[in-house]
Order: structure tokens, then C-alpha cells, then sequence
């Protein structure tokens, strides 16, 4: 087996595919990146650690059939640190060598009956922007729970129904939902999935770039926990296992009526939080309280180091003081893309919405929703 390819197509096509590689593989092959050269001079670069799969088919200047399994890890950092000068990698014997430029390297090969083939792709779904559903994973992502412990939280829920799909992500603490157009295969498309937050978060970004739009495909669990859903765009094609489908009953966590609205600059609230939170431990919040036209953000007490900034806010309801987690605010400060953060509240206690601002007689709900818990205050 032998090709020639440009080294930045070589390089990203590498690292898209290293990703996914596991960092402490049950076997040592799952830690190998399979290569292949097929009869129709394309090169295929897949990993598999039989949870995730990931496969980039790139075309070839030159090339001779094969297969072969190198050290996906050490592959990547190869191939990133090569002169930009086109890349000769050649198969010989238990070795394979990459030549570019004025540098080689040597690499063992593994066995490469012993990898696992990979999992088919589902039936395809349907499309939708790559960029907008990027943009659409990592506003939920942000809320999705780390605690393996408790699994049914680290996934994010895709709802489809029709050409509406609604993504959504807690942690007991926060709500993440975001609601987004798609081209279904078929218009009475309807399918409920639970995918692992981290790999979504990461497939979305890295085929965000890849091309116009990003295929969805998807097997049904059929109650079994086994199903499996799929990504691929521009050349480069994704899947993952289901979680199980568990999920707390969300909507009717998100409040409708409040008693107060505050509307403020997000990129100066960003920062006055991130002045203020200087002095907050960990687990103690920023205080919020608002009145007519200003806002005071306050942390630390007593003994402690204090910080209090005043910010501008166009503001309607009675005074109120509430708190939060720094750290979950600027998350989804973060996450909302827009000029203007607008926090809906209904008491200091109650859950509070963080969305993009709308003009006071704007029309329509958000089609994102930051759902924040505060923290009660004492006294």
C-alpha cells in the first residue's frame, strides 16, 4: 500500500478522525487509526472504540490498494508537525514510513485483522446547516450533565417531529432547549434520541466546517437501548450509541408567566460577572439586585474579600434580589448569541430564563431558552 497526498489535507483529515480515539483503549488496537486505499484512488481513515465511530474519505493524487493500522495518537502528531510539502506514505513490510520533504518517519504497524469494522451508517433522517446546527449543539451542550453516575444527564435529547427538531440538555441546576428547522426525509418524520453530550459537542463543531449541510441518520432503539445515530458531512461521516432514552419531563419545567424582565448588554454583564465572581468561592453566588434602571452585582461577605459593580439595565417588576451560580451564568451568557441578554424571573426562589433579548413588542417566542436555578439567599 502506498499514496501521495497534500500534507493540510492529510493532517486535518488525521486529527478529525484522532479524536475520537479513546485514551485508554480496552485493546490495543482501538488505539490504531485503519487506513485504507481503495480501488478508486480514495483513502479512508477510520477509528472505532465500538461506542463512536469516525471515517474521512479523501481523494488521491497517486496510490496503490491496501490496508494498514498505525498509532492513530502518534499519526496525528506526525503529520501535524510535517513540512507543508506533499506527503509520501508507503506500507513496507511490518513498518510503515512517511516521508516529506527532508523528514521520515517510521511507524509499526499493528494487526489489522484484529480491528473491529465498523458500524454501518442508519437509514438517513434528514438535513439541516451544518453551521446552524453547530451553533444549535453547543447552546445545549453547555447544560449537559459531567457525572457519568447519572448517564440519562450527560446526553443531550433530540425531539424530531416533522421539520421542527428541539435539542435538549440538564444537569439538575440548568435547562438548555433550543429549537431548530430541518429537512426531514419524510414530513411526518417523528423520532425521539438520547446522544452523549461530549461526542455530540464535538461532532457538530467539527462538521460545522466541513460542508453546507450535516446528514442525519437514525436507527430506532426499539426499546433495546442499541440505537445508533449518525453524522456525516463533506466526506466525512460519524456515529454514535444511543443513550437510554430516560428524561426528565422538561417542558414543564420551563416557566410561561413572570413578574419581572430584565434587559442588558451581554458582553458588559459578561464582564462586570467575571469582575465581580473574582472573590467568589466556588459554590458561593454572584447576588443580583435590580431596580429601575440599574442593577448591582455583588459577591463575597463578611471576612471574605467583596466585590460590587452597577450596571444599566432597562428593567420592569417590583425590586428583586436574586443569586446565582457565576460559573452557570456566564455559560449561558455565553450560549446565546445575541447583543442583548434578556433574564426573565418570577421570585427570587423560582427558576429564571436566560434568552437573547427581543424589542418589548417583538413578536414570537425564542428559539432558545437557558433555564437557571438560583441560589436561595440567607437571611
Amino acid at each position: 500500500m502506498m499514496f501521495r497526498i497534500e500534507r493540510d489535507v492529510l493532517a486535518e483529515a488525521v486529527a478529525w478522525t484522532a479524536r475520537s480515539l479513546p485514551a485508554r483503549p480496552s485493546v490495543p488496537v482501538l488505539a490504531g487509526m485503519r487506513m485504507e486505499v481503495t480501488e478508486e484512488q480514495r483513502l479512508k481513515l477510520s477509528g472505532f472504540d465500538y461506542e463512536v465511530s469516525a471515517q474521512v474519505t479523501l481523494e488521491l493524487q497517486t496510490g496503490e490498494p491496501g490496508v494498514v493500522l498505525v498509532s492513530g495518537k502518534l499519526l496525528a502528531e506526525i503529520t501535524r508537525a510535517l513540512p507543508a510539502q506533499p506527503v509520501d506514505f508507503v506500507v513496507d513490510g511490518a513498518k510503515a514510513v512517511v516521508t516529506c520533504g527532508s523528514a521520515r518517519f517510521t511507524l509499526l504497524t499493528m494487526p489489522v485483522e484484529d480491528y473491529p469494522s465498523l458500524p454501518a451508517m442508519p437509514p438517513a433522517a434528514g438535513r439541516a446547516g451544518s453551521d446552524v446546527f453547530a451553533s444549535a449543539v453547543a447552546q445545549v451542550a453547555v447544560a449537559a450533565g459531567r457525572d457519568d453516575t447519572l448517564p440519562m444527564l450527560t446526553g443531550v435529547r433530540m425531539e424530531i417531529e416533522g421539520d421542527m427538531v428541539t435539542l435538549a440538555a440538564t444537569d439538575r441546576y440548568r435547562l438548555a432547549v433550543r429549537e431548530l428547522k430541518w429537512q426531514p426525509g419524510q414530513p411526518d418524520f417523528s423520532a425521539v434520541a438520547m446522544i452523549p453530550g461530549k461526542t455530540l459537542a464535538d461532532t457538530a463543531k467539527a462538521l460545522g466546517s466541513s460542508g453546507a449541510e450535516v446528514e442525519i441518520a437514525l436507527s430506532s432503539a426499539g426499546g433495546t437501548g442499541e440505537g445508533m445515530i449518525g453524522f456525516s458531512s463533506g466526506g466525512r461521516r460519524t456515529t454514535t450509541r444511543l443513550l437510554d432514552p430516560e428524561f426528565p419531563k422538561y417542558r414543564s419545567l420551563l416557566p410561561t408567566e413572570f413578574s419581572a424582565r430584565a434587559d442588558l448588554s451581554t458582553g458588559p454583564f459578561v464582564e462586570a460577572v467575571k469582575r465581580v465572581a473574582l472573590v467568589a468561592e466556588r459554590n458561593t453566588p454572584v447576588r443580583l439586585a435590580f431596580r429601575s434602571g440599574e442593577v448591582v452585582l455583588e459577591a463575597g461577605s463578611g471576612d471574605e474579600a467583596q466585590a460590587v459593580e452597577v450596571l444599566p439595565v432597562d428593567y420592569e417588576g417590583e425590586e428583586m434580589n436574586i443569586a446565582f451560580n457565576h460559573q452557570f451564568l456566564l455559560e449561558g451568557l455565553g450560549a446565546i448569541d445575541s447583543d442583548v441578554a434578556r433574564l426573565q424571573m418570577t421570585t427570587s426562589t423560582k427558576p429564571a430564563i436566560l434568552t437573547g433579548g427581543k424589542p418589548v413588542d417583538g413578536d414570537g417566542a425564542p428559539d432558545y431558552r437557558y433555564l437557571i436555578m438560583p441560589i436561595r439567599l440567607s437571611g
